[in-house]
């Protein structure tokens, strides 16, 4: 059951336990799970727990360097076919330099020196190994021209850093990816946060009305929409408006850096990241 050795069973479990297994995904630790009190520490280092509790911020950049080229280096080559570890490095820091963009497969292709085939085959196997994240659009009957590329995200927020060269606190807020590498774990930790067989989904119209998470519960129809920010000054823009009248979603949440609960509209609260996990894990 450890990271290490899940490439081997899932090998076994095909040829010999068909029928007989479930499988669990099992991801590094996430805002529910940690807390408010190392929410911040959670962001920067990612949710791996050697990561996570590093003794210092540098311990834990050079535990997830390693990680990371470990990956590369040893366990992926395991999978079959040779697939060039600095090909798919620059790949996932790629990626993680585009932190929650659409996917553009024909782009990261051409800046490979790759075919758009191979392109997509490194990006699914990052997915298979639960590293990266293509979060799919979300479509109904409405007449809307809606955005029908995925949304990519590299899962944890530690890796993401490590692949950029981001070692501290400050250095993370100085960046461009900050506030796209804080909507990842929030993201993640909500996925993570919801029931079994929770749908999850991103709204986006050609107009730019946009909604970060759509949310659909086992046996509900309507979906929550979640928009999420990393200030704590919070406010409803009219994009988010003019896609929630489009969804007519079940319940709207902007999820904020702050603590504390308030309603921003009549029908829409803002809420802190580890509030909202306990909110989606009982719906």
């Amino acid at each position: 059951m450890l990271g290490s050795a899940s490439i081997e069973l899932l090998e076994q479990s095909s040829e010999s336990l068909a029928g007989r297994i479930r499988y669990l995904e099992l991801g590094p630790l996430d805002a529910g799970e940690v807390g408010q009190r190392r929410l911040g520490a959670l962001w920067l280092r990612g949710g791996f727990p050697e990561s996570l509790l590093a003794a210092s911020d540098a311990a834990s950049l050079r535990w997830r360097v390693d990680f990371i080229r470990t990956y590369l280096e040893r366990d992926i080559p395991q999978l079959g076919p040779r697939i060039p570890a600095e090909t798919l490095r620059r790949l996932w820091t790629m990626l993680a330099h585009g932190q929650g963009g659409l996917l553009n497969a024909a782009a990261l292709a051409r800046a490979l020196a790759v075919d758009g085939k191979t392109a997509a085959a490194y990006i699914d196997l990052l997915a298979d190994l639960l590293l990266v994240r293509r979060l799919p659009p979300w479509h109904g009957n409405v007449r809307k021209r809606l955005v029908k590329s995925p949304k990519v995200y590299v899962r944890d927020s530690g890796l993401t850093h490590a692949l950029l060269g981001i070692g501290d606190r400050e250095a993370l807020l100085a960046h461009p990816v900050a506030g796209a590498s804080w909507e990842g774990l929030a993201i993640e930790s909500l996925i993570a946060a919801a029931p079994p067989g929770t749908e999850a989904h991103f709204f986006r119209t050609a107009a730019g009305a946009e909604i970060d998470l759509l949310l659909t519960f086992p046996g509900r129809h309507k979906p929550w929409a979640i928009k999420i920010k990393r200030g704590l000054a919070p406010k409803l823009e009219r994009g988010f408006h003019l896609a929630c009248e489009t969804v007519r979603p079940e319940r709207c949440l902007v999820l904020y850096g702050g603590t504390e609960r308030f309603p921003l509209a009549e029908d829409t609260e803002a809420i802190s990241l580890v509030e909202s996990c306990g909110e989606v894990a009982s719906p």
